[in-house]
């Protein structure tokens, strides 16, 4: 059974579910131990708001409050139902929910398709039937449920005292994960000052997913911001349509990735399809969708928490004012690991801090006010003020040493200058008195950001700059650079070849056909054919053997270089040609392609993919043999603009090799960013041919990109 696809629903699709105003606890028992009691012992504690109707046939009462045969023996058509049955039980159940036409159901039973049981996934799909067919939204089934903070709504068995109801604050966090139990866990931050607007899990998602709970909080006034606990879906492309919702909602969505592993490239024939995995390709969809990424748990609710309490920066420089001579050298090597600006104090500012700061401290940035601070608190406050004050920067990040009983008041006069500026002071809690004084009050101030790492703080602030650059290229623009006509000769090229596998000759053909410049060559049949052709190129020359199956050369050894005479091109022929027959199983050789060499230049790869889950991709690199070495590759969803061309060129560690490196003459990044762009639009007009490709290298220098060798491999058909 075949579920039909869907777009995500929206907030008034589930709002009966997540904000009921009456719920069933099918299940309820006498049994405290089972989980709807649990369900229902929680939402007593939490005061829920709604109604709570407790239906089970073996029970005329469950303690003090009357108990139901059946839904439909409600007084009422409840607003969300909790499944707290074994699975034997539940399709009737949802069948009778959907009749009555409840406003969702929330199934915690398990069993079903996490099993890996054919018969159990064919039972799921049925209940994800039933869901779609009548229009009533499903949670689960294997799910620990949901948490609507402000209502009291505990839809779930398992609580603690984080899980109670609580009124959000303005900068309230939504948190939807995928892992139930780690969900539960970070929710648990309500104890050190966070706020939650919803807790929100999916269990085996039949019906509702992650993309949907964040499109539900996209709308829902009461969550500033989405925090996501992501494992992967099978159509990543919803979650990329819930972005776009939360884009629209101006919310931000901070995004942490668990399952890194690279499954994916997995058979890949090409370096480009080794190196583009299921992980980078993710990334790739979050950041063209404006997501948020961190890199480990302990980032996301710290980040998040960040991005609901600050707004559009007013710089991208950053200040740092510490009591501290080492945690200012702890905070200049983080902002440049992330590449986050410390400008010099302008001179009005410079005036201030160096009346204030002792000879022994430093009136720059970093600014260290040293320990006189102690006996002289309005130093610090000073120097606050007057970097607030200067235009230069959006953030102030103030490190704290020491918990102790002042840092709370010190906090208020940070806090009521950042509010006046407009501007966000970063508290870096850098004692190991976690939850010392001052901690909670700077989580519960919406002008301050509490962080528990210094690395975090800087990475947070690159992100939150990162973010408003793609802000500010909203909405997204994609200039074609290919005609129709290149596009039908590129798909007639493609077409005409029966291998699997394009020769090297081939595959230049199409670049050239899309506008990428490529090395002329000749097809020899012998070492004569071969000395003549190289004579009248002229030498130096390049020598490959062509074959549909030898896809990596250099491996093989049948490529020679620089070859500058007519004896040197006689033995490379002889030797290329005894070396491809050493290939087992055994090549078809078309013969030996003569190319001249290309003067020396810096070596990039491009590469492009077409992904089963996330469609085309393009990859860039460091050519040559330093792909595979280096792994320095930079990977986007195709097609790419201009913009995201140098973008990704500028992301490679090894950039300063196109910049002009210790006296090096700078490559044309603009004439590299249009290959870039070609060839992104080749995968893209032609994937329903092309698996794979890879151009390495591309010769890059000042006057002229060009491609000395290609690989082209089309979808097996046949597999």
């Amino acid at each position: 059974m075949n579920v039909v696809p869907r777009g995500v629903y929206r907030h008034k699709d589930m709002v009966r579910m997540f904000a009921p105003k009456s719920v069933a606890i099918v299940g309820a028992s006498t049994n405290e131990k089972a989980f709807g009691s649990k369900v229902l012992a929680l939402m007593d504690g939490a005061e829920f708001d709604g109604k709570t109707y407790l239906v089970n046939a073996r029970y005329d009462r469950v303690g003090e409050r009357p108990c139901y045969p059946s839904i439909k023996a409600l007084p009422e058509v409840p607003d969300c139902v909790i499944i707290a049955v074994p699975r034997e039980a539940v399709e009737q159940i949802v069948a009778e929910c959907a009749e009555c036409g409840v406003g969702g159901i929330i199934l915690y039973s398990s069993g079903y398709g996490e099993t890996g049981k054919p018969d159990r996934l064919e039972q799921q799909e049925q209940l994800a039937k039933i869901a779609r067919d009548s229009g009533v939204p499903l949670l689960g089934p294997n799910c620990i449920g949901a948490i609507n903070f402000e209502s009291g709504f505990m839809g779930t068995f398992l609580g603690s005292s984080s899980t109670r109801k609580l009124a959000p604050s303005a900068n309230a966090i939504g948190l939807v994960s995928q892992s139930g139990a780690l969900g539960f866990a970070l929710a648990q931050a309500t104890e050190h000052g966070i706020s939650f607007s919803h807790l929100l899990t999916c269990g085996n998602a039949c019906d509702v997913d992650i993309a949907d709970q964040i499109s539900y909080l996209a709308d829902d006034p009461s969550c500033k911001v989405i925090a996501c606990l992501f494992e992967g879906m099978a159509n990543p492309a919803r979650l990329i349509e819930a972005a776009n919702v939360a884009h629209a909602a101006n919310k931000p969505i901070v995004i942490y990735k668990m399952a890194t592993g690279e499954q994916g490239a997995a058979g890949a024939m090409s370096h480009t399809g080794s190196l583009a995995g299921s992980d980078a390709a993710y990334r790739a969809a979050f950041r063209r969708a404006g997501m948020v990424v961190v890199d480990d748990l302990e980032s996301l609710i710290e980040t998040a928490a960040f991005f609901g309490k600050v707004a559009q920066p007013k710089a991208t420089g950053v200040a740092v004012v510490a009591t501290s001579g080492g945690a200012c050298i702890m905070s200049a090597d983080k902002a440049e690991l992330h590449h986050v600006q410390l400008p010099a104090p302008q001179p009005k500012t410079r005036a201030v801090l160096e009346r204030v700061v002792p000879e022994f401290g430093s009136p720059n940035n970093p600014c260290d006010v040293t320990a006189q601070v102690l006996g002289d608190p309005q130093s610090l406050h000073d120097c606050l003020e007057a970097l607030m004050s200067d235009d230069g920067y959006g953030a102030v990040v103030v490190p704290h040493i020491l918990a102790y009983e002042l840092v709370a008041a010190r906090l208020k006069v940070f806090s009521e200058a950042a509010r006046r500026h407009g501007k966000i002071v970063c508290a870096v809690w850098l004692t190991e008195w976690l939850e010392g004084p001052g901690a909670v009050e700077a989580e519960l101030d919406s002008h301050i950001a509490l962080f528990r790492s210094m690395d975090r703080c800087f990475a947070t602030l690159a992100r939150w700059h990162e973010r408003e650059k793609w802000l500010a290229a909203q909405p997204r623009t994609l200039a074609r650079r290919v005609t129709t006509e290149s596009v039908k000769n590129g798909a007639s090229l493609l077409d005409a070849v029966r291998n699997i596998a394009l020769t090297e000759r081939e595959a230049k053909q199409v670049l050239h056909a899309y506008g990428i410049a490529v090395v002329e060559d000749k097809l020899v049949q012998s070492a004569q054919d071969a000395v003549a052709v190289a004579k009248n190129m002229g030498y130096p020359v390049a020598m490959k053997a062509e074959s549909p199956d030898i896809l990596h050369k250099t491996e093989a050894g049948v490529i020679r270089l620089n070859l500058k005479t007519e004896a040197e091109v006689a033995s490379a022929f002889e030797a290329i040609m005894a070396n491809a027959n050493k290939v087992t199983p055994r090549p078809s050789i078309n013969g030996v392609l003569v190319q001249p060499m290309v003067p020396t230049g810096v070596e990039i790869m491009v590469g492009a993919k077409v992904d089963p889950m996330f469609g085309p991709l393009i990859v860039v690199g460091m050519g040559g043999i330093m792909v595979e070495l280096l792994k320095d590759t930079v990977l986007e969803l195709a097609p790419v603009n201009h913009g995201e061309a140098l973008s990704m060129l500028d992301r490679l560690q090894g950039k300063a090799m196109l910049t002009g490196f210790r006296g090096s003459e700078p490559v044309n990044l603009d004439a590299l960013a249009d290959v870039i762009c070609r060839l992104s639009e080749l995968i893209d007009h032609q994937k329903a041919f092309i698996s794979e490709i890879d151009v390495n290298p591309l010769i890059c220098s000042a006057e002229r990109i060009i491609a000395v060798d290609a690989l082209v491999v089309k979808h097996d058909v046949t597999a």
